[in-house]
């Protein structure tokens, strides 16, 4: 099938972009990198009235350092965030995402804007306690990775919002582990674990309708608890379902392993 028909508005600053989604009322859709999108209009699953081409917007390809942390553009394609070295943890989850190609166009800002459970931005957001900078004809505001996800691709982005950048804090250690058929496919159980101000963090994708973050298994990581006393816990907090990919009862014994993976990685690994 082809996209059913559209206007196309390429926007010159953030403020045009606003606009034009605030034109539409509600019938349009911002294109970046397209990964996730062009998919969706292909089969016609999606019909928006406008797109709204935000790729030559300056100022939204930056990676700059932030107080305990880095800020990431919304259009820092995801080949490029693996590349980098300010943020070793996002390189590495970043490496996880998708084939080259997908890599190579797909964007910080269109990930956590989809939203899957299972993608890897999503669950380091949450384990770090990412903050997303958002923009609208009213204005600019912030939101928390927690508050920003609410299902499976469900977020708080109002209808004439975009993502502008997003800010994560550089963990003191952490660990990223991924499970999936193949690499490049979408992780069946994705675990990101990272210690921040002296206290662990833990978000496991996939197990969802958005990343989990297993607060009692990070509270007895925190204690020094044995590792098997952590990883039940994490499971304990998780309540996946079952689909043609897994069991839940099989993702629940991946969440086990790839939390413990993390948790050993982080003795190896510390941020830049």
């Amino acid at each position: 099938m082809k996209p059913a028909p559209f206007d196309y508005h390429r926007a010159t600053c953030v403020r045009d972009a606003v606009q034009a989604l605030a034109d539409a009322d509600g019938d349009a859709k911002i294109i970046a990198g397209g990964q996730s999108l062009v998919p969706v209009l292909a089969v016609r699953m999606a019909r928006p009235k406008v797109l709204v081409d935000i790729n030559r917007i300056p100022g939204l390809s930056m990676i700059v350092p932030v107080d305990g942390g880095v800020r990431i553009g919304a259009l820092v394609r995801h080949a490029r965030l693996a590349e980098q070295t300010a943020h070793p943890m996002l390189a590495e989850a970043a490496r996880w995402i998708g084939h080259a190609a997908i890599r190579s166009r797909g964007t910080s800002g269109g990930s956590l804007a989809h939203a899957d459970p299972a993608a890897e931005l999503p669950v380091v957001a949450a384990a770090l306690e990412a903050t997303i900078h958002l923009a609208s004809p009213r204005g600019t505001r912030t939101s928390s990775a927690a508050d920003f996800c609410v299902g499976a691709l469900e977020t708080t982005l109002e209808e004439d919002e975009m993502i502008t950048a997003i800010d994560m804090p550089l963990p003191q250690r952490w660990g990223f582990a991924e499970f999936s058929r193949r690499h490049g496919d979408f992780g069946l159980v994705t675990v990101a674990a990272a210690e921040v101000g002296g206290h662990w963090r833990i978000a496991v994708g996939g197990v969802g309708g958005v990343p989990v973050r297993v607060k009692e298994a990070e509270q007895l990581h925190d204690s020094g608890a044995p590792l098997e006393k952590v990883t039940a816990a994490a499971v304990a907090a998780i309540s996946p379902g079952s689909d043609i990919h897994a069991s839940a009862e099989y993702r629940r014994a991946m969440t086990a392993e790839f939390v413990r993976r993390a948790l050993v990685q982080q003795k190896e690994r510390a941020a830049a």
